[in-house]
């Protein structure tokens, strides 16, 4: 089990303000990245940024 970063950044997509309804990521010192959704912030994803790198690449291109 990984120790999730202390730190989190929103999402500029989500917009402003304090609600639930975002996107968040942060880093740790052994490179990894984790991905939460603020409504379910003890649920997140970790991976590390060159496969997150390749989904959002996906994603703006239509494919993902």
């Amino acid at each position: 089990m990984t120790t999730p970063p202390v730190d989190w950044q929103k999402s500029s997509f989500s917009g402003s303000g304090d609600g639930n309804a975002c996107v968040e990521l942060g880093t740790t010192a052994a490179q990894l990245v984790h991905l939460r959704e603020s409504d379910t912030p003890t649920t997140h994803l970790t991976t590390t940024p060159v496969p997150l790198a390749h989904l959002l690449h996906h994603i703006k291109a239509g494919r993902g």
